[in-house]
């Protein structure tokens, strides 16, 4: 007998029938033996509208009253797949975040877990019931409702499934794994049998959304396997695991990509040693998360420093820059938006070297110009022209023989 724990996303158990048909599948697995503990995200877009309420109230809600509206969104679904399972005949009980003993720092709308406290789970799977816990969503310390911010409900399944050192860990969402690039704009991409924690980390920094990257980071600490597959068919999935057993002989795995991005030059730096240090602590004590980075000597005294954010922070990052101009003492801000990142992952290029050459070369051949670059040992990330995001991604895809099942090694 195997301890599994399961997460369904929104897509998943977005209609009464779609949840019925998830009481199927865990019927099966319940059937084969298995103890169950189930994730459930709020069904289909009931999130948005949640937002779209409060919305109706108030341009600016509070962030704590805004944890307490959200995580109702989860406690719908638990409670319907409860009662889906019970007509069938198996036991099974739903707890709340904070019923499930998952404890989180005290912080509003993107909380980390600090601790799960797993004696209940435990003592309700002794009992042999199938638990079904809210995904999203913790406590903290002071007894306050919290929810955990983007793919939460991923990350609660990995934690829950480390915590009650389960067997593996089963992501079931609208995708039937993970493909070496997105399907829906490349249509020869090809879906993996397995990847690494490494390069499934940097995909899913990098863009592609199939996982959040702090549930990857919680299954490799861990050492969970953990299982991307659909919810919809009756298919192998995408294996994430520390050794890859398939397609060792790729050298890149994958290529992510993400539009909304801007490029910020500050021009006329002083040439001093903490010239970097005071400009980017400035931009972190204001939550503004940056990217790739690039320094040029425009002369003896001055230094430009170039820097990637999301579009949607450009405003708040000029005006906070502008702000401590006469600390940060630069002379003028430049940017360029409608910008796209995208990158290269591989384990296998850390030991091959002409990849990012190869890279360059492709997208040279195509006219695409490459604005800035970043490299790491398995991964090479370039920002394009977003009208070149396509065109550079499918590119790259046919370069390195991605929509082959056995890649060359280039």
């Amino acid at each position: 007998m195997a301890r599994i724990v399961q997460k369904y996303g929104g897509t998943s158990v977005g209609s009464a029938q779609r949840i019925e048909h998830v009481a199927a599948r865990i019927e099966k697995a319940v059937a084969h033996g298995n103890e169950l503990v189930v994730v459930v995200s709020a069904m289909g877009k009931s999130t948005d509208v949640l937002v779209d309420l409060a919305k109706q109230m108030t341009e600016s809600p509070s962030k704590r009253e805004m944890d307490m509206l959200l995580s109702t969104g989860e406690q719908v679904t638990i409670s319907l797949l409860a009662m889906a399972l019970h007509k069938r005949g198996i036991e099974a009980i739903s707890f709340t975040g904070w019923q499930a003993g998952i404890k989180t720092e005290e912080s509003h709308g993107n909380a980390r877990i600090s601790d799960i406290q797993t004696d209940r789970m435990e003592a309700e799977l002794g009992n042999g019931k199938v638990v079904i816990v809210a995904g999203f969503q913790g406590v903290t310390q002071s007894g306050e409702i919290t929810t955990l911010g983007r793919g939460g409900s991923d990350t609660t399944a990995v934690a829950l499934a480390a915590a009650l050192k389960a067997s593996r860990c089963e992501i079931y969402t609208d995708v039937t794994g993970v493909f070496t690039t997105d399907p829906r704009f490349v249509k020869q991409a090809r879906k993996l049998h397995s990847i690494s924690y490494d390069e499934m980390l940097e995909m899913a920094n990098l863009g592609a959304g199939v996982l959040h990257p702090r549930a990857v980071e919680f299954a490799k600490n861990y050492e969970i396997p953990l299982m991307v597959a659909s919810s919809m068919v009756d298919e192998p999935g995408t294996m994430i695991e520390e050794e890859v057993t398939m397609e060792q002989n790729l050298v890149v795995r994958g290529i992510a990509f993400e539009n909304d991005v801007t490029k910020i030059t500050v021009a006329g730096l002083p040439n001093k040693i903490d010239a970097l240090s005071t400009l980017f602590s400035t931009l972190s004590k204001n939550q503004i998360n940056v990217d790739i980075i690039i320094q040029n000597q425009s002369d003896d005294k001055h230094v430009d420093i170039s820097f990637s954010i999301t579009q949607s922070s450009l405003k708040e990052t000029i005006a906070i820059l502008e702000e401590a101009k006469s600390e940060l003492e630069f002379s003028s801000i430049h940017y360029e938006e409608d910008l796209a990142k995208v990158s290269i992952i591989g384990s296998g290029m850390v030991s091959n070297p002409g990849v990012a050459a190869n890279m360059f070369n492709v997208l040279a051949e195509n006219d695409i110009f490459i604005k800035m670059v970043s490299t790491s040992e398995i991964k090479v990330s370039v920002v394009v022209k977003e009208e070149d995001m396509v065109l550079a991604v499918e590119m790259l895809h046919q370069a390195f023989q991605l929509a082959e099942e056995e890649a060359a090694v280039v």
